[in-house]
Order: C-alpha cells, then structure tokens, then sequence
C-alpha cells in the first residue's frame, strides 16, 4: 500500500494546527494534501495542494473540472453516484455509515470508467480504502486531527521503495559449517514467488539474496510465504531502504522482497521463527573484500547465484552467488556518510 495514493486532509479550525500537521506530514514523505480554498498554505515545488470549498475539491491546474463529493449512507445513494459519474471523470465518496463492503461494490460496479476517491476517517480506514478488492481505491483522502496521526498513517502505508539496487556476483571462496547458531525464519503475509527473495548478509555494504521456500524438497511442501533468511545478528533490507538485524525484525514490519535484477515489493511481516539450528558460513570475494551469509544448512534453504536458485546443501566453492552493493555506514539503520570498517 503507497503513500503515492494517500491525500492528506488536515482536520481541524486552527491554522496553526492545521500547518503543524502539514509539516510533520511533509517529513514523512507526503506529498498531497486537501486543505480549505481559503488556507494560507501554499504547494511546496513537489507537492499537490487540493481545495475543498463545500463538497467540489478543486486541483491546482485551472483546466481541470471540480471533482464533487458525494455522501453516501446506503445502497441507493451509492448506486446513483456510481450510475451519474460521467465517463473519465473523478468521483470523491465521503461514507456516513458502512465504508469496507460499499467501496468494494462501488469497484466492481465502476469497472475502469472513471477515477474512484475515498475519504477515510482517520489512518486506521486506510488499509481497508487502499487493499478493497485487491485494488481499492485511486486515492485515498486521509482525515488527519493531530500530528501523531501522520506517524500512525506511515506505519501503515509503504514509501518509495529502494531505486537502482546495484546488483552482482561474486565467487565463493569457502563455505563450511560453523556449528549451531541461531537462525531467524521470516513468514510474510504474502506468497511469494521462487525467484523472490530477501537480501541478507553479515555487512550491510554487501547483501545476498536468500531465495523463498516456493519450491520445497523431496520431503517438504512448499512454504511460498517464506524465507529461511540467515543468522540472528545478520542485517535484512527494508521496504524503505533501511537494514534491520534478523532478530529485530516484528509482525507488521515492511520488508523488501525482490527477484535478481528484476522486480521489488513491500511485504509485510506475519511472524519470525528463532530456532538452534545447524549453520553453514559462505564467504565471498567482492572485489577483495571478504562478504559472509550464515545460513541454516537445508535442502529448503537456497541462495540466488548466476545459474540459478541452489540450496546450501549443493553449493560448491567457485559458484557465483547474487547480491546488492549498499553505502556500509549506517546509524539505526539508515545509511550515512561515514568512514567504517566491517569483517
């Protein structure tokens, strides 16, 4: 669920309330807001400030039509307004009762001929407004009372995701058993598919792809929703480009699920499973620079190289596994400009 479809829509008399929430919903990273026709505030260069004046929301480009919002209580209302919208148009919805299953009628009845809006009443709607019938709503108008709530809304909904992943391969150099540790089983609340993965390692300047377990083994059913991903201490990248240890991780949490040099994807967290398992160190050569992944020595446990997914259990010295270059200095995750050394 992005923020790109999500207008926030400060509610409240006081100017200064009202630019407060403005501000703290601008360092979040959104960048749509509805505010009266007569505020004071005025559109950053990279932003979209929508008028509301009575129930029309006029946009910035004078050439565009005033987009009507219509309250709608029950069935026949929403029938007439998803009848009356003219084709290529925009039509804003305010719900006074029931919101889930009317929005998901009022997709399925609009099919693709014109652009459905949605007010939600506050941050805890938004899931229901974006996800309805998979698709949900074009955009969703977010009733903001206070500050905190632009926190709880970025909680909920993805930003942009990393850009320019700078993929490659390198050889392993040794591989060999290490003893038991304490691996970490990320369970997400998606299905993945076999080539998607998450990206782990031992530094965050150098992240392996761990492959789902989309494909079992001869003794195993598939489990496509999750990825057995590696020791507890090792970094994992996030949907918003940050790492996090395996071990931190949390139900809800939004990791990036990406397939080698191709697509990415916020998914969420369902649940982690910590267990004593049997681990096996792999150590690559990154242009000198030596890269380990520990992972849990398993036929279901498999890591992206140049010929394809291979479990740790058939890996061979030599093999040339895939993975990310990331900046190496970080403060809570987040990337910085700072000297730092890991081994």
């Amino acid at each position: 669920m992005t923020r790109e479809r999500v207008t926030i829509a400060p509610v409240s008399t006081d100017a200064a309330a009202i630019a407060v929430i403005v501000d703290r919903a601008r360092r979040r990273g959104f960048r749509s807001f509805v505010v009266d026709r007569t505020s004071a505030l005025a559109p950053l260069a990279d932003e979209e400030m929508i008028r509301r004046d009575g129930n029309h929301l006029f946009r910035a480009d004078p050439d565009a039509n005033p987009v009507p919002i219509l309250p709608v209580s029950d069935e026949l209302g929403l029938r007439h307004a998803v009848q009356g919208m003219a084709a290529g148009g925009i039509l804003a919805i305010e719900w006074t009762s029931d919101r889930v299953i009317p929005l998901e009628n009022a997709i399925a009845a609009r099919g693709r001929r014109f652009e459905l809006w949605v007010y939600a009443r506050g941050p805890s709607e938004v899931p229901a407004a974006l996800g309805a019938l998979e698709h949900g709503a074009d955009r969703v108008l977010v009733e903001v009372r206070a500050a905190e709530d632009v926190d709880r809304l970025e909680g909920i909904v993805d930003g942009p995701l990393p850009a320019g992943l700078d993929w490659t391969a390198i050889p392993i150099t040794e591989l060999r058993p290490v003893g038991v540790g304490d691996r970490v089983i990320v369970d997400t609340t998606s299905i993945l598919r076999p080539a998607e993965g998450l990206l782990v390692g031992s530094v965050a300047a150098f992240l392996f792809h761990v492959a789902s377990e989309a494909v079992g083994s001869k003794f195993s059913r598939p489990r496509p929703f999750r990825v057995n991903a590696g020791a507890a201490h090792s970094y994992v990248l996030m949907a918003d480009g940050s790492t996090r240890y395996l071990a931190e991780l949390a139900a809800g949490d939004a990791v990036l699920v990406v397939e080698p040099r191709g697509a990415a994807r916020a998914v969420r967290v369902g649940r982690i499973k910590i267990e004593r398992r049997p681990l096996d160190v792999l150590v690559g050569d990154d242009d000198g620079q030596r890269r380990t992944l520990f992972l849990q020595e398993a036929e279901t446990v498999r890591v992206s190289t140049e010929s394809g997914r291979v479990a740790t259990t058939d890996l061979d010295v030599g093999a040339k596994v895939l993975g990310v270059r990331l900046p190496a200095a970080r403060h809570l995750g987040h990337a910085i400009d700072e000297t730092i050394e890991e081994r």
